[in-house]
């Protein structure tokens, strides 16, 4: 800690990202004892500017912030905190507090996110109703049309057009994601498999 970069107010940004996602929540500012109440505790702490005190973030909501680890960049004049939230980010009850600008369409790499938000959605509800219920509600049919659309990638992959490529491979990660989260597996579990595998 006694090298980090903290400005001539004592304080240093800290960037923060949802772990299993990888999408930005919020920024905010640190200071040396919000630095060290984060890391003795795992759950994220600021030093809010508007009431120049010390802001365990959760505290008034519950929605914590529980540090999954604590990166610096290259000037150590800036925390990106990898958090597990435990609820909304933005006081508004937004899930990050970047959500005024341009937001469709989506990013590219929201579109994982997102699907796996929206199955979760889609739990309980009436099969006859949504087509991912109904696949949630019946895991031999959701198993089938896995291997149906693995089929039909690898053929478009041999014989059709790469949008067809991408139309194809767009389906097996669709019906592959809800097969898992059928079990109660997320995709976030599936990138942690892939990271243990590395090397």
């Amino acid at each position: 800690m006694d090298e980090i970069a903290f400005d001539d107010r004592g304080l240093v940004p800290c960037i923060v990202q949802d772990w299993a996602t990888g999408e930005v929540l919020t920024l905010a500012y640190m200071n040396e004892p919000a630095l060290a109440r984060t890391r003795e505790t795992g759950e994220v702490h600021f030093f809010s500017r508007s009431r120049q005190e010390l802001w365990h973030k959760g505290e008034i909501s519950g929605n914590f912030l529980r540090v999954k680890a604590l990166r610096f960049d290259c000037d150590l004049d800036a925390v990106l905190a990898l958090v597990e939230p435990a609820g909304p980010a933005c006081h508004t009850g937004e899930r990050t507090c970047f959500h005024n600008g341009i937001t469709e369409p989506p990013a590219s790499h929201e579109a994982l996110p997102v699907l796996g938000r929206t199955i979760e959605q889609r739990r309980g509800t009436e099969p006859g109703s949504s087509y991912t219920a109904r696949l949630l509600s019946d895991p031999d049919l959701n198993g089938a049309k896995v291997r149906e659309e693995a089929e039909e990638v690898g053929r478009a992959v041999a014989e059709e057009s790469d949008q067809r490529v991408r139309e194809e491979a767009a389906d097996v990660l669709y019906h592959l994601a809800v097969l898992i989260a059928g079990r109660g597996i997320a995709l976030a579990d599936v990138f942690e498999e892939l990271n243990d595998r590395r090397g």
